[in-house]
């Protein structure tokens, strides 16, 4: 079908991933169903005509070769480029999704550069519709634990927003994030916050911020 030169989309119905690397540079586009049920054959009709516009995220990492399931939960050791071995080279990583219109983030501000343990951090992004129809954007803030006294995960989701923003129209979105949620259990079988730098993603963005202080809780 992709040898003749027609758009193909390739719909996957399916209660896991398949590996589709060898598929996926041929077509015109990929939705994933899921198990969607009675009714998902509607859903998808509306989708496909445009008369709706998808704005779901990958709930899992989508792997790119057979044996290949690593988490989007997972350690610098798993990551690519490491001495250690190990790649994280997912087809798409958890949070991924495409919609028929387009998104473009700026103005990521944290509302200052250190805080205690027992602080909150105001983190505000901007989002805007770049495209020519109206659609939903899910706004995802992943944090980075950089040093700890046990291997950090490479990153954590830490909240989500969805925006519904018309052509040109902008929005600002506001996480709080407190301190206290970025804690772990350490050896000792203790909840402690570590002092040190964290750094935010939302999209592309990203910036830094430290904790000032230890805290066990």
């Amino acid at each position: 079908m992709i040898k003749t030169g027609k758009p193909v989309i390739l719909i996957l119905n399916e209660g896991r991933p398949r590996v589709i690397n060898k598929i996926v540079p041929g077509v015109a586009g990929i939705l994933d169903v899921y198990l969607p049920s009675n009714f998902g054959a509607d859903a998808l009709a509306d989708i496909l005509t445009g008369d709706v516009n998808p704005s779901g995220k990958l709930p899992i990492t989508y792997p790119r070769y057979p044996n290949d399931l690593v988490n989007y939960i997972h350690k610098p050791s798993e990551g690519g480029g490491n001495p250690q071995g190990g790649e994280y080279d997912p087809q798409w990583q958890f949070g991924f999704g495409l919609s028929y219109t387009t998104f473009a983030y700026s103005d990521l501000h944290i509302n200052k550069n250190s805080f205690a343990p027992g602080e909150t951090a105001d983190i505000t992004v901007s989002v805007k519709n770049t495209g020519s129809r109206e659609g939903k954007e899910v706004v995802q803030l992943f944090v980075s634990d950089l040093v700890a006294s046990l291997t950090p995960d490479v990153k954590r989701l830490r909240g989500f927003e969805k925006v519904d923003l018309k052509p040109g129209e902008s929005k600002t979105v506001t996480f709080h994030l407190p301190m206290k949620d970025l804690a772990f259990v350490n050896s000792n079988n203790k909840k402690i916050l570590e002092a040190g730098d964290f750094k935010i993603q939302i999209n592309d963005l990203t910036s830094t911020f430290d904790v000032n202080k230890t805290e066990t809780f």
